[in-house]
């Protein structure tokens, strides 16, 4: 029988490297693996699960056993994928996709997400968002515009007044920083 696994902290291509090289060292057999999901060919032994979760956690990743702690992974993991890893355009209802990704309840989700961490999930799409913005800066390959554009802010005005509420800073203050301020995706 078939088991699915989530897995906390995998936030990038490399995570999912760094996974697949884990489950290759253990001899587990998967069917496929994507950031913070794994489908295994057939379910763990008790002895082999908890292998495999100590191996994970060598490697900064955690094993998620409840349901609603699943649910949360499931939801962070899509807001990382669209907003970090996606070339797709913005312009969609998080609701809609969180819904049709989960087949639950928006309002179900976003209150378990906000009584679980303490943000409510608008804060945590928000939060994820300026962090994108944040490497955009760094990298000095896009105007503040064409960054407001291909996250999908309504305007240049919004994004600078969303940054400054989030950082304390303007882009602008934030581009001239030497620290720049970046949060590694999992400490969001």
């Amino acid at each position: 029988m078939r088991e699915i696994i989530y897995i906390k902290n995998m936030v990038c291509p490399r995570c999912i490297s760094a996974v697949s090289n884990i489950l290759e060292q253990l001899e587990i057999q998967y069917v496929s693996i994507k950031l913070g999901e794994v489908k295994l060919v057939s379910s763990l032994s008790v002895q082999t699960k908890n292998g495999l979760s100590k191996a994970l956690q060598n490697s900064g990743f955690s094993l998620i056993d409840d349901r609603k702690s699943q649910l949360i992974e499931q939801m962070k993991t899509l807001v990382v994928d669209k907003i970090h890893h996606s070339s797709e355009e913005l312009d969609f209802k998080w609701a809609d996709i969180v819904t049709g990704e989960l087949i639950l309840d928006y309002k179900y989700l976003s209150s378990l997400f906000s009584s679980v961490e303490s943000i409510t999930f608008e804060q945590y799409i928000i939060n994820q968002k300026i962090e994108r913005v944040k490497e955009l800066i760094v990298y000095d390959e896009l105007t503040l515009s064409e960054i407001a554009f291909q996250l999908h802010y309504s305007s240049v005005a919004y994004l600078s007044n969303q940054f400054k509420k989030v950082t304390g800073m303007t882009p602008t203050q934030f581009k001239k920083s030497v620290t720049k301020n970046r949060k590694s995706l999992d400490e969001i």
